[in-house]
């Protein structure tokens, strides 16, 4: 049977983020990467105007797909995505938050505690 997922940078982050899962005991990783095997086309979908709706100052957030730019954002907030529009990064930081790759969050957070799922 041929492996449904074929980018090898994809397959790379799903396995380093469920052997982070495994060495540190922080479920959060094997969730995310169980959502990312799943077919993109089921992935999150993530407005910027969603972040500002349910996230308090200064959280971390994790968008297991893509972040798009869609409405405001006033509060600096630390987001971590697979994928974000030039739009919602320039809105972000415009706030005073930072936007991350998922591996960067998972090398600074392993035990990936204080961290929200959103999407």
């Amino acid at each position: 049977m041929k492996p449904k997922k074929t980018d090898p940078g994809l397959l790379e982050l799903i396995s380093e983020l469920k052997t982070l899962s495994r060495e540190n005991e922080a479920p959060i990783w094997r969730d995310i990467a169980k959502r990312l095997e799943k077919p993109s086309r089921v992935w999150a979908e993530v407005n910027v105007s969603k972040l500002s709706l349910y996230i308090k100052k200064g959280e971390t957030v994790i968008v297991p797909g893509k972040l798009l730019g869609a409405g405001d954002i006033e509060i600096p907030v630390t987001v971590a995505t697979l994928k974000a529009s030039s739009q919602a990064r320039s809105k972000i930081t415009a706030a005073g938050g930072t936007v991350l790759t998922i591996p960067q969050l998972a090398k600074t957070n392993p035990k990936g505690s204080g961290v929200r799922i959103m999407g």
